[in-house]
């Protein structure tokens, strides 16, 4: 079971990781407010989107218009008003609201007034209690007919929260205009407000849920006085409205305001009083209006339909925000295998994502329409952060495989393998692929001579320079064996002018040892020679070995006669094979060509000794002039053939007569094949001693009269020369 889960996880990894993460952080930041704006946004916009609200008919406003200021004066007298609310008064009102300060007396007519107070029952005045506080009329105050006129705006300006109700100074709750209003509506329905044991107002079935500091769009909120959260503000001008000079002119129906509730106050612009609500982008609302819609909103909630927005609690909302993290995580997750494939599949994946938060916004605009809030801004953050988060974390993989693969394979291959995952699978095919194998002349020798230390830094040395050139003429590494390297063309991408650029690429190998050499010098390293060999033909190319391990490679006779033409160069040499040379014959160089038997094959062997190569590379080796020297005493040596990796039996013995930095001219009677390794061993002419041992191969030179046999020194030290050089004694 434990294996099962550890399996899982890392099956998982990038979800497990990045999800919590992203959403634990976003959690955080949700808690600290600095989501708070973004979600009053989304909130403003659900509710500009939801259907429109019909017009309330329960609700007639009696506006004070600018008109009305410029005939009546501001602000209007006692008299007018008593005048004005006998009116309204006379036609039999449900409740009336008194949407203007009267505070202070104005004008004349203020006892007859108060009268009419006294006489109004279902007539409720204003008073701002919050600060600066206004007071409410006092004979109103009396009587008990007095609401507060305030409201609550977030702290960019606008207002979405009902009060239903706030403490005065002394402690005492008092209704707000809108829920008095309501109250009193419903009162001759029937229907009496209630509060419940855990203190919530309680209307008929209805139970108004007191927002909390952290509930839906507010984060620590301020919860004094009694607040809701309400999807009902309509844009200005949402119910039916009539002048105050309508209405003193008798320019109304008779029965308008019969059984409705009737609120007086101003929509003059000159005084102000305009609150911005989630409307506000079109037009903001009179204050009078504003108390409207919370009084039909109470009363819609009680009879009709839902208005007041419910919201989870927090356990719910960290639950809903942590779903959709992982599930942004997840739907780039399981897309890793096809994150660098083709255009269209980046847009499949791009779609999915699209689509996944398409839901999610939908989701939270149908809860909105049901009455509930849920957190969309911190679920949508997380649900595209985690995906970036898993994007990123996956382009970051596939950087680093690209840098290790890169190190091997050219930048198309890479490509080839990551955009076609079908590559990896166990299947293999025939191809024609040309096949280029190095290998760094007289390596193991010379790596038992030197501290590990130095054989790894010229062996790095050397491999860097070379994968640089093999990655420029579009060759791919498929396997490095210490100093030797197999470079495939034509598998995994094959190419019209593969062989052309294989040996191209051989010539520019040896044309960089050079370098190589330059930078070992320079290190106090050993100078290196290396041998190429190149064969072209069909062979079965694909991914072999088992799902634990799988190595992409190619098989067959032509990879191994590669191999054996490899053996037989000698330092700086190319040798190609017949087949490599039809492909373009037409633009090789070479100095000659060998005839040589191999192990597997009945007949001779014909091998090109390249020298350029013309065409669109024009590259050519460069010419080595070997300075012979004759030696005036003949050094007496004995060599042994070598046959594969083993030496023969037979020892014979013979002089080394001229010898240079690389080759050397002996005489001997056994006159071993072209292109045979040998070894030499260099004896003392007095006491018959070793002196020295080389390793060298039969060249195809010709010696004249053919008494003896040109050698290339696989690799002969400056120790070596010394040694020769005083044996040969003074030379001639």
């Amino acid at each position: 079971m434990w294996k099962n889960i550890k399996q899982l996880t890392w099956k998982f990894r990038g979800v497990i990781v990045a999800a919590p993460t992203i959403t634990g952080l976003l959690i955080l930041l949700r808690i600290s407010g600095l989501m708070q704006g973004w979600e009053w946004q989304a909130f403003d916009q659900f509710v500009r989107l939801s259907p429109p609200l019909t017009q309330d008919k329960r609700i007639i406003i009696v506006e004070v218009t600018e008109s009305d200021l410029q005939k009546y004066g501001f602000p209007l007298s006692d008299k007018l008003i008593t005048k004005l609310l006998e009116k309204i008064k006379a036609q039999q009102p449900q409740a009336i609201g008194l949407d203007i300060y009267r505070d202070l007396p104005v004008g004349e007519e203020t006892a007859k007034l108060n009268k009419l107070f006294v006489s109004t029952p279902n007539l409720v005045g204003i008073q701002k209690v919050g600060i600066p506080s206004v007071a409410p009329p006092a004979k109103l105050k009396q009587l008990g007919q007095v609401a507060a006129n305030d409201i609550l705006l977030d702290a960019d300006g606008k207002l979405r929260r009902g009060l239903l109700s706030l403490p005065d100074k002394k402690g005492e709750e008092i209704l707000t205009l809108g829920m008095n209003l309501a109250i009193q509506y419903l009162q001759n329905q029937g229907i009496n407000p209630e509060i419940t044991p855990d203190n919530r107002i309680k209307l008929g079935k209805t139970i108004f849920n007191k927002l909390q500091k952290n509930d839906g769009i507010y984060i620590n909120l301020d919860t004094g006085g009694y607040q809701v959260l309400l999807k009902s503000y309509r844009p200005a001008g949402s119910f039916n409205k009539v002048s105050v000079q309508q209405v003193l002119e008798d320019k109304i129906s008779q029965s308008l305001f019969k059984n409705r509730i009737i609120l007086i106050g101003s929509t003059a612009e000159s005084l102000g009083d305009f609150i911005p609500t989630p409307y506000s982008t079109l037009q903001q609302t009179p204050g009078v209006e504003v108390h409207a819609q919370l009084t039909s909103a109470i009363i819609t909630q009680v009879l009709d339909k839902p208005l007041v927005i419910q919201v989870w609690n927090d356990k719910w909302e960290y639950l809903w925000i942590c779903s959709w993290g992982f599930i942004g995580a997840v739907l780039v997750w399981r897309k890793r295998n096809h994150q660098v494939r083709s255009f269209l599949d980046r847009v499949k994946v791009f779609i999915s994502l699209l689509i996944a938060a398409n839901i999610l916004i939908l989701s939270a605009y149908l809860a909105f329409l049901n009455h509930y809030y849920i957190p969309l801004i911190p679920a949508i953050i997380a649900f595209l952060s985690s995906a970036i988060a898993v994007m990123g974390y996956l382009s970051q993989t596939a950087a680093d495989m690209r840098k290790t693969l890169g190190r091997y394979l050219t930048d198309d291959v890479v490509t080839s393998l990551l955009e076609n995952p079908e590559g990896l699978n166990l299947v293999g095919e025939k191809r024609k692929v040309t096949t280029l194998i190095s290998d760094i002349r007289g390596f193991t020798s010379l790596s038992e001579k030197l501290p590990p230390e130095e054989v790894v830094k010229f062996l790095n040395l050397y491999l860097s320079v070379m994968n640089k050139i093999i990655k420029k003429y579009g060759g791919t590494i498929n396997d490095i064996m210490g100093d030797g390297l197999v470079i495939f063309f034509g598998a995994p991408i094959q190419k019209l002018d593969d062989t052309e650029r294989a040996v191209a690429c051989a010539v520019a190998m040896q044309q960089a040892m050079e370098t190589v050499n330059q930078k070992n010098r320079e290190l106090n390293l050993p100078q290196l020679q290396m041998g190429i060999g190149i064969n072209t033909g069909e062979v079965v190319v694909g991914n072999i070995g088992s799902e634990e391990h799988i190595k992409y490679t190619a098989i067959g006779s032509h990879v191994n006669l590669a191999s054996r033409i490899e053996s037989c160069t000698t330092g700086g040499q190319i040798l190609i094979s017949e087949t490599t040379y039809n492909e373009i014959s037409d633009i090789i160089k070479f100095k000659g060509k060998i005839e040589t038997f191999m192990k597997g094959f009945d007949s001779a062997v014909t091998l090109y000794d390249v020298e350029g190569i013309t065409g669109n590379f024009n590259l050519f080796l460069l010419e080595e002039i070997e300075d012979f020297i004759n030696l005036k005493e003949p050094l007496l040596l004995k060599f042994t053939l070598l046959e594969g990796k083993q030496l023969s039996q037979d020892e014979f013995v013979g002089q080394l007569i001229q010898f240079s930095s690389q080759s050397g001219l002996i005489v001997a009677d056994k006159i071993p094949n072209a292109l045979t390794n040998i070894k030499l061993t260099i004896l003392d002419l007095d006491t018959q001693d070793l002196l020295a041992e080389i390793y060298g191969k039969v060249t195809n030179k010709v010696v004249e009269n053919n008494i003896g046999f040109y050698i290339k020194f696989t690799n002969l030290t400056p120790q070596i020369e010394s040694v020769i050089s005083r044996q040969g004694s003074k030379i001639c």
